[in-house]
């Protein structure tokens, strides 16, 4: 499929950029807030208007003088969004008028040489439309006034996006137009197939943990913004990638930390977008500092990542700036089987971001995980092992009752989701579950992604339509 054309969106700080890239995409991909330099990545979404699709990019606002290193590097960003595309939307500020940087912005884009729209925003009411007219004097034609927090105007820039867009080839105009019933039984099985898409694996972690720096090295540019001071990176940003012939997506997200320790306002936002990448994620890539050790901080991301029931590979970063000796890798191993025990299951690697030690092999495990996702156990080979494992270790007696297993099938994917069909649910102790987890994982592997097991009532039974479900004795509230 040939690339989506590019439009970029730029413009000087808080003129509502991110507002405007919200409304095109439809849904709320930026943060927005009411504070000059909330963006800082480039944040890409797709758009879709009147047949035609592309690719939109929100921006850091263009200044002059940049006050500090990270403010260098969002307009570096910028500038590389400007190169990048095929249209560029110049958004100003009908609210605070014509502005010296404005006229240094528009300076910079002429001699970008791209096709570009004037996008007078804030335009939201006729007396500021009036007003907006002084923006003629930047020269750039057509000039639109609009105003992206209310759609005023939206509709009509939408079409003067798509009326600029790179001509669509003939075959690209054919493929677009197919319908499912001009495909064979094979195109619509690979269709069927081709549904579930790429892997996606979210980089994770608490704040300043290398989680960008390791995406700069796997895309080798400089795509994040990177500077030693937490909480840099604030919009999870999406990258196709390909290892091996093989495509995948990573997301690259916002420090998390704990509920208790996050800041109101643009860090609560940005965290909240981390869970959502999380969400959206098939794998989550969860990067730990090697020279910290695995805090409480790296347990509560790795909860969130379970409680979603993601893929997790868990990286041991910055390993390069670690003093090292032939016990190092056992002690931190013997350290994780200790606190972390939960995470028996999880694949672990050492790594490191800023040299590319073992980069390639996360990305390799992380492709790997997403698979053993997706894998479907015959239900005759599930029962055999779930047979074999009562037989090894029945299970106890409960109130002069005995627990019974009676069949065990796969019911869903992503994550890998088993029935076992019992006679009562409530006479199978955890440990019980838990054990026949690990020999469900002894028999398949699933190495990397959590798996669920699901203990249902096999209605038919005579006991239980006898008895019903145990009941748990109630608690006494009589003082003793």
């Amino acid at each position: 499929m040939p690339p989506q054309p590019i439009v970029a969106i730029v413009g000087r700080p808080n003129v509502g950029k991110s507002t405007l890239f919200n409304r095109l995409v439809g849904e709320r991909v930026a943060i927005v807030e009411d504070i000059p330099g909330t963006t800082r990545d480039r944040v890409y979404g797709t758009s879709e208007w009147n047949g035609r699709r592309f690719t939109v990019v929100d921006t850091g606002g263009l200044e002059l003088e940049p006050g500090s290193q990270i403010e260098e590097r969002v307009q570096d960003q910028a500038r590389i969004a400007i190169r990048e595309a095929d249209e560029i939307l110049f958004v100003v500020d009908a609210a605070a008028g014509l502005a010296p940087l404005d006229h240094d912005v528009a300076d910079a884009l002429r001699r970008a040489a791209r096709p570009t729209i004037l996008v007078v925003n804030k335009a939201d009411n006729p007396r500021r439309e009036a007003e907006g007219a002084e923006f003629h004097a930047l020269g750039f034609e057509p000039t639109l006034m609009i105003s992206a927090q209310h759609g005023r105007g939206t509709g009509d820039l939408a079409d003067e996006i798509v009326e600029r867009l790179p001509a669509v080839s003939d075959a690209e105009r054919a493929a677009s137009v197919r319908t499912d019933d001009q495909l064979s039984a094979q195109e619509l099985l690979e269709l069927e197939e081709a549904e579930i898409g790429p892997p996606r694996v979210a980089i994770v972690g608490r704040p300043n943990t290398g989680k960008s720096t390791f995406v700069n090295r796997v895309l080798g540019q400089e795509r994040m913004i990177v500077a030693d001071q937490p909480g840099t990176t604030r919009d999870p940003v999406d990258t196709a990638v390909e290892l091996d012939g093989e495509q995948m997506v990573l997301i690259d997200t916002a420090g998390i930390r704990r509920r208790g320790a996050i800041d109101r306002g643009i860090e609560r936002y940005s965290v909240l977008r981390s869970m959502k990448a999380i969400d959206r994620a098939d794998v989550a890539v969860v990067l730990t500092d090697a020279t910290e050790g695995y805090t409480a901080q790296d347990a509560h991301v790795v909860g969130y990542v379970l409680d979603a029931g993601k893929g997790i590979v868990l990286v041991i970063n910055k390993w390069d700036a670690l003093e090292k000796d032939g016990h190092t890798t056992d002690r931190w191993l013997k350290v994780l089987r200790r606190e972390a025990p939960y995470l028996a299951w999880a694949d672990i690697v050492f790594a490191s971001g800023r040299t590319g030690q073992r980069v390639e092999r996360v990305l390799r495990e992380a492709r790997r995980v997403a698979d053993e996702r997706l894998r479907r156990v015959p239900t005759a080979e599930l029962n055999r092992v779930v047979t074999d494992a009562v037989r090894d270790h029945p299970p106890a007696h409960v109130r002069n009752r005995l627990p019974k297993l009676y069949y065990a099938t796969q019911v869903a994917i992503r994550p890998p989701t088993f029935v076992v069909f019992v006679n009562d649910p409530q006479l199978i102790h955890f440990s019980y579950k838990r054990y026949l987890e690990n020999r469900v994982r002894d028999g398949f592997g699933f190495l990397g992604t959590p798996i669920r097991l699901l203990f249902r009532p096999r209605t038919s039974d005579p006991e239980y339509r006898r008895t019903g479900p145990t009941r748990r004795p109630a608690r006494s509230t009589r003082r003793r």
